[in-house]
């Protein structure tokens, strides 16, 4: 697949698919020219945003990243329709956020866990095998870490944990990527206005104890970075990216 070609669009996979980041990033990439499998745990969802593209352009896959298994179907899915994976964003997660350090329970840190880095190793790992297997050889991974990779929120301890395991997750698929043709970068996102980030314009605690208003930006900010790194050249990587509200609380964020 050459640079052109990218540009114009490939195969690519979205998880969590079904609303918020994901959602804007797959329908950039299906009005980018690209063919998008679209993953996440719920159908409904999924087939709302396949039904934005044309015939044959979406394919929505009921999915639970945490599990192994599905997982593998979902890329067995993809192999059988496509034939070929191009790019990943891997995007699906929970947050867990809210909970004070001592009160969180074990079955919401394994939630958080699974989902959040289990998940991303496993659909990478999907992505990776099949772009080393495939010719032309290579492919693009995007993993969605947060402004948590790098800066807490209070209360955040199962998701902030996950994030920065994202960071590391990154550099290793970016180094062990090399000799496939695969890149491996890493979007770090802050207050993108979705309907689960909605409630922060009625205040959320800070670091000093506070609740306040915290600045949003429109996700599609979000999605045109994502479309920008998915349609560089192999030759080229973004290997990390802060997007973000300019006014908010990050840099100084306590």
């Amino acid at each position: 697949m050459t640079a052109n070609d990218r540009a114009n669009g490939g195969i690519a996979l979205v998880t969590g698919a079904g609303s918020g980041i994901g959602k804007a990033v797959a329908l950039a990439l299906l009005q980018g020219g690209w063919r998008v499998a679209l993953a996440g745990r719920r159908i409904e969802p999924l087939d709302e945003v396949a039904r934005s593209a044309g015939a044959g352009r979406a394919l929505p896959v009921a999915t639970d990243v945490s599990r192994p298994e599905s997982v593998a179907a979902l890329f067995a899915r993809i192999n059988e329709v496509f034939g070929r994976i191009d790019l990943l964003f891997n995007n699906a997660g929970v947050s867990g956020i809210g909970t004070g350090f001592e009160d969180i329970a074990f079955e919401t840190w394994q939630n958080v866990v699974d989902t959040n880095l289990t998940g991303s190793f496993l659909c990478a790992q999907g992505a990776f095998k099949m772009m080393k297997d495939q010719q032309p050889q290579g492919g693009r991974i995007i993993n969605n870490g947060s402004i948590s990779a790098h800066a807490p929120r209070p209360n955040s301890a199962p998701y902030t944990a996950t994030k920065h395991a994202i960071t590391g997750l990154t550099k290793s698929i970016s180094l062990d990527g090399r000799k496939y043709n695969i890149a491996c970068g890493q979007i770090d996102i802050g207050n993108a206005l979705t309907e689960l980030a909605a409630p922060m314009r009625r205040g959320v605690p800070q670091a000093n104890g506070e609740i306040a208003v915290e600045p949003m930006m429109d996700v599609r900010e979000v999605a045109d970075a994502v479309l920008h790194m998915a349609a560089l050249p192999l030759s080229t990587n973004v290997q990390f990216m802060t997007i973000m509200a300019t006014k908010m609380p990050f840099v100084g964020r306590g």
